[in-house]
């Protein structure tokens, strides 16, 4: 099964992949993993992508895709793959489309985990984190032993510069802004099911394993 994970940030993307790779033992690709990959094995699309990352530069839409190729050509992707990250644009979904083509394949769906804004301001805004140990918590899920200190330092918990409110209301308009066009995109292929995920996280997944059943032989 061939899968993209889409989802604004805080709408538990990252924990739903994991259901899914261990469920359908599938690999996980982001964009950023396949970069590292690339990179690390030296191969020549890796050192043309670290010479522009070097530079603080954009790496190149041919480059990066290339790159996806040769990841979804690693043996681990014979039962299918799960992209998360990419594409990122109308270009990168259409050169993806042609890619899949050219190996006799295409994507089987798009999973979209939809959380309203608000809700994913109050899961994002209501990180506290210690100085000390590193130790996440949140005021509503998962709240310290005591309120505004860290369990196991006793260290006043911050709430990060990129967790603050106006922050994260930015970075989310921006991701609306970005994904969209995808979205529409697939929607059009029909390749979109979009999941609500303002729920319990067995829930959520429940449904896009229903949905995932149907492909499995």
């Amino acid at each position: 099964m061939n899968l993209i994970l889409m989802g604004l940030p805080g709408a538990g993307k990252g924990t739903q992949a994991e259901k899914i790779v261990e469920k359908y033992d599938i690999p996980h690709i982001s964009t950023g993993d396949m970069f590292r990959l690339a990179i690390k094995e030296q191969t020549t699309l890796g050192k043309e992508a670290k010479s522009y990352m070097d530079k603080g530069e954009l790496v190149p839409d041919e480059v990066t895709i290339g790159i996806v190729r040769e990841r979804l050509s690693k043996p681990d992707c014979e039962k299918g793959f799960l992209l998360d990250g990419f594409p990122r644009t109308i270009a990168q979904a259409e050169a993806l489309e042609n890619l899949l083509s050219d190996m006799e394949t295409s994507v089987n769906y798009v999973l979209h985990i939809d959380v309203p804004q608000d809700k994913l301001i109050e899961r994002l805004t209501g990180r506290r984190v210690c100085p000390e140990c590193g130790a996440t918590y949140h005021v509503v899920f998962n709240p310290p032993k005591v309120e505004g200190k860290c369990d196991n330092e006793g260290a006043e918990l911050i709430q990060r510069e990129d967790d603050q409110p106006e922050t994260v209301k930015k970075r989310l308009e921006v991701n609306v802004e970005q994904a969209q066009p995808l979205l529409d995109f697939y929607q059009e292929k029909g390749y979109l099911v979009t999941f609500d995920g303002d729920r319990n996280i067995d829930r959520v997944f429940e449904d896009i394993d229903k949905k995932l059943g149907g492909l499995v032989r």
